[in-house]
């Protein structure tokens, strides 16, 4: 659900005109809304209240300060897979205790930053990442708490690019050498093993591999604790699905009702990442058609927003609504492509759309972009990045202005000799 709704024939977020919020902001532009970040997280935290729990938001989806900070005082953890995610966190107000550290190329100063800043743990992928941590941990002194991240080869049904506990993923230790690597964890001295994690994709909108994942974690921990390994922390990942088009993904409770028994089984303490479920629906990208052009086989819509601003349908063919801001019930219904301006033949926000024909001048809005939206954009073609809006009830709050030329060349400089 998201608080995206008409009026008439007009759309509202929250209590706020859209078309109101572009007069102040112009296009193209990410429009938050605050009731849907702070139902969905609570919808996640609720579910699972009767379990000890962690609800680490996975900031890759969404890392604005704004939105980070709206979470921080709604008692959220954070998943971070940088120094600068750690760093955002951090500024935001999120406590370093909630904060688990992910991903496969984690350098040795993003080590150093994390143990000084004493986050909770490390989901350790390989090896060599295991023994880095435990030289940097070594340099101050210290023991890094650490949680190893397991491949449990579980197919996710998801898009291949963001299925990641499969063989073939670059993500996690496999599960045939897992009692290895512990084994190896467990004795190196700057490391104290405190936890499994295992994350199996993104866009999930079936409880069935969470089951599976889980019940093959739950089995690896039983073994370890005979071989005397004290798991504190069974790190289940996120990766829910929102809807974009048609699907219909589980709600939170229904995850938790399928998973809660297994869980019962064991002492830890549970930690999850959501990241898309929390955000995807409560954000929009909001642009104008500039003009129509007539192809040879196609008809496409030309709008001020691009690849830059919304990678996923170049990057994935990804579908995502697309609303007009003031709908026109007499605009004839065509089959268009909604393409931006950057020179790249893969630009392009949806193909073969059948809607209501724009014209130059309309809004329209690009739905569930709130996760992987404005986190995965760039400055292509020398495209300053657009704002971000946060709107609370009938506040418009501007977390994030619009990117200047100059802004563009900031730390960039001509060499003496070229002057």
């Amino acid at each position: 659900m998201h608080d995206f709704h008409y009026r008439g024939n007009e759309l509202f977020c929250e209590e706020v005109s859209l078309q109101q919020i572009v007069k102040q902001v112009g296009t193209p532009c990410y429009i938050y809304s605050h009731r849907t970040i702070q139902n969905s997280f609570h919808a996640f935290n609720d579910a699972f209240q009767d379990i000890p729990h962690i609800v680490a938001y996975a900031m890759k989806a969404n890392s604005n300060i704004g939105v980070l900070r709206l979470l921080a005082k709604e008692g959220s953890g954070a998943d971070i897979v940088s120094g600068g995610e750690l760093f955002r966190a951090l500024k935001a107000g999120i406590p370093s205790n909630k904060m688990v550290f992910a991903g496969v190329g984690k350098s040795s100063e993003e080590i150093l930053y994390a143990l000084k800043s004493d986050i909770l743990m490390f989901n350790v992928e390989s090896p060599e990442e295991l023994q880095q941590i435990n030289e940097v941990a070594k340099t101050m002194s210290v023991q890094a708490r650490v949680a190893l991240r397991i491949n449990p080869d579980i197919d996710p049904q998801t898009h291949p690019y963001i299925s990641t506990g499969l063989k073939k993923s670059k993500f996690g230790i496999a599960a045939d050498q897992a009692l290895k690597e512990f084994e190896l964890a467990n004795q190196l001295p700057h490391i104290e093993v405190v936890g499994v994690h295992c994350h199996i994709g993104s866009q999930l909108t079936q409880v069935t591999p969470f089951v599976d994942a889980i019940k093959k974690v739950l089995s690896l921990i039983q073994t370890l604790h005979v071989q005397g390994v004290n798991i504190r922390y069974m790190n289940i990942g996120g990766g829910l699905g929102i809807t974009y088009s048609d699907e219909i993904p589980p709600h939170p409770k229904e995850l938790a009702a399928a998973i809660s028994p297994l869980l019962q089984t064991t002492d830890c303490q549970i930690i999850m990442e959501p990241g898309r479920s929390i955000v995807g629906n409560a954000g929009i990208l909001v642009t104008k058609v500039l003009y129509n052009k007539e192809g040879a086989d196609k008809h496409f819509v030309i709008v001020d927003a691009a690849m830059n601003d919304l990678l996923r349908p170049s990057l994935y063919e990804a579908h995502h609504d697309i609303q007009p801001l003031l709908k026109n019930e007499s605009a004839p219904v065509n089959i268009v492509d909604v393409v931006g301006p950057i020179c790249e033949s893969g630009d392009f926000l949806a193909k073969e759309r059948k809607m209501p024909q724009p014209q130059p001048g309309d809004l329209l809005a690009v739905m569930s972009a709130g996760a992987y939206g404005f986190t995965m954009a760039s400055n292509y073609n020398s495209r300053p990045k657009t704002p971000e809006v946060l709107i609370k009830d009938d506040k418009i709050m501007v977390i994030r202005e619009r990117e200047t030329y100059e802004d563009l060349i900031r730390g960039e400089s001509i060499p003496e000799v070229f002057t």
